[in-house]
């Protein structure tokens, strides 16, 4: 049985991007069950969309994945902080839910999850208090954040100094790799770390978490995840800490961590990957597992979708589509262009399209001459990283096949 969230009420209403709603408002629950179409619903252009049968098959996906694997799962939260599509990944299975910052923590914890992992250090006394009053109040709550330093340790045990009763706060010493971000650098660290924890009161050592992301090639991540497997024997034999947490995870290495990692009994495996919930048309395109797993990459899909109108055709072999950087994030490449839809409905893949610039409302294509690109035609296109594309929508419908909506999501950043 999965967490059953609290899903804030939201409504569309005028304010909502990208649709066309001038008087009251109806919630998101009327606003799905209207089944509108997207092209001749009560839309406006530019819109963000997310694509049912895509959501469904690349949580599916990783859900078989991390079982089959050996892994438990807990989904990076900050990808869509959508508790609509956080509740369908607890449903398939996950473990629980990681989060990157403090603010993230609380939102999720007041969607109502019961295991949370801030992937991060954390520093901030009222919320180290806040999670230990809310592990003393509930049974069922679990928290786990990181620690890299003799000072992370020092102020978790500032926050919980003079309680009486109550859990202690879990920690997870933090592995990094030279050149990268946070993170212990050495074993010796890693140890030196966990011995503050263990001497610490009103605080546990719960194991160890690092990041592989940074890393460039797959013999290096293999050498950090022996590294971190032998930081958690080294807590069992030096600290006498029983099968402790291990957790890492990005994107684009999940497969060796299940080769890894998979299935080991000595220590209890975590894995953290969350962009694969809507995949992508340009980075986890290019670097997913699946690229070199039997399944193959189709196994995850572009779940989100910008559709753009092209306003301009100024010169030959340049469209100008209203679309900028208010509405596509960018950090990783441009948008994608996928599909080209005619003015009477006819569609076509957008072949040979490019976005080559970008300003906040418009965006510059180079197009075929041949296409025959026109304005009021509309674009379609997949993004480069999720991470940094649901921040820019509050409110998603969610399509079907038939290009029905299906269902809406809301986003909280």
């Amino acid at each position: 049985m999965s967490d059953r969230l609290t899903i804030p009420q939201e409504h569309v209403d005028w304010r909502t991007k990208g649709l066309w709603w001038p008087d009251g408002s109806i919630t998101l629950e009327e606003f799905a069950a209207r089944r509108d179409n997207l092209f001749t619903g009560p839309f406006t252009w530019p819109l963000m969309v997310l694509r049912a049968s895509a959501l469904d098959r690349n949580i599916t996906a990783l859900a078989d994945f991390t079982r089959e694997g050996g892994l438990l799962f807990a989904p990076h939260g900050k990808t869509s902080m959508a508790p609509a599509l956080i509740q369908r990944q607890l449903d398939a299975g996950a473990w629980g839910v990681t989060a990157a910052t403090a603010n993230q923590v609380l939102d999720l914890r007041r969607f109502g999850v019961r295991r949370i992992l801030l992937a991060n250090q954390l520093f901030d006394g009222k919320v180290l208090r806040w999670a230990a009053d809310e592990a003393a109040a509930d049974p069922g709550f679990e928290f786990l954040f990181y620690a890299d330093s003799a000072e992370g340790v020092a102020a978790a045990a500032r926050s919980v100094a003079g309680r009486e009763g109550g859990r202690p706060l879990r920690i997870l010493v933090e592995r990094g790799v030279p050149g990268g971000r946070t993170g212990c650098r050495t074993r010796e660290e890693v140890l030196a770390v966990a011995r503050a924890v263990e001497e610490a009161p009103g605080l546990a050592l719960a194991g160890v978490a690092g990041y592989e992301g940074p890393l460039g090639d797959a013999d290096a991540v293999r050498g950090f995840l022996r590294d971190l497997s032998g930081d958690a024997a080294a807590l069992t034999d030096a600290l006498g800490v029983g099968q402790p947490i291990v957790s890492v995870g990005g994107s684009a290495w999940f497969d060796l961590v299940a080769e890894e990692m998979g299935g080991r009994t000595e220590y209890i495996p975590v894995l953290r990957s969350g962009a694969y919930v809507a995949h992508d048309d340009g980075l986890y395109r290019r670097t997913t597992p699946y690229n070199r797993l039997p399944e193959g990459p189709g196994a995850l899909a572009g779940a989100l979708e910008l559709w753009a109108q092209v306003t301009s055709t100024p010169e030959r072999g340049l469209a100008i589509a209203a679309l900028g950087r208010r509405e596509a994030n960018y950090d990783q490449g441009f948008p994608v262009p996928r599909l080209l839809r005619r003015a009477d409905g006819g569609a076509e893949a957008a072949e040979g399209v490019e976005i080559t610039d970008l300003n906040d409302h418009h965006a510059y294509l180079r197009v075929p001459p041949e296409l025959g690109v026109r304005p009021g035609d509309l674009l379609s296109f997949g993004i480069s990283h999720p991470c940094t594309a649901f921040d820019r929508w509050h409110v998603i419908p969610v399509v079907d096949d038939a290009d029905t909506v299906v269902d809406a999501v809301a986003t909280y950043f």
